[in-house]
């Protein structure tokens, strides 16, 4: 159970990550299931690639300590946030034909 600890944080800060970029820029926003299945989708992912860029502790294996805790909430929101962003320009583009 320990090792899913940090994807289950990537995964909760990402949705929440999409969610707040979603109602701070209205016009890309998906909806709140939209926001959190595209903020999801991203936490995952940049949980792992952004966390492993920055060097960021992201867990998976060792002791959860702050530092740890912080890098996958970090990683994980920015992910989550970015997919989102992603998927709404996507949205309304495809929504202007």
């Amino acid at each position: 159970m320990e090792s899913l600890l940090p994807l289950i944080i990537q995964l909760l800060s990402g949705a929440a990550g999409g969610n707040i970029v979603g109602a701070l820029v209205k016009r890309i926003s998906l909806g709140l299931l939209g926001n959190s299945l595209a903020g999801i989708l991203g936490g995952g992912l940049g949980g792992q690639i952004i966390g492993g860029m920055l060097g960021l502790p992201t867990g998976g294996g060792g002791a959860l300590d702050i530092g740890s805790i912080l890098g996958q909430v970090a990683s994980g929101g920015a992910g989550g946030g970015i997919v989102m962003v992603v998927i709404g320009i996507i949205k309304s583009l495809l929504s202007r034909r």
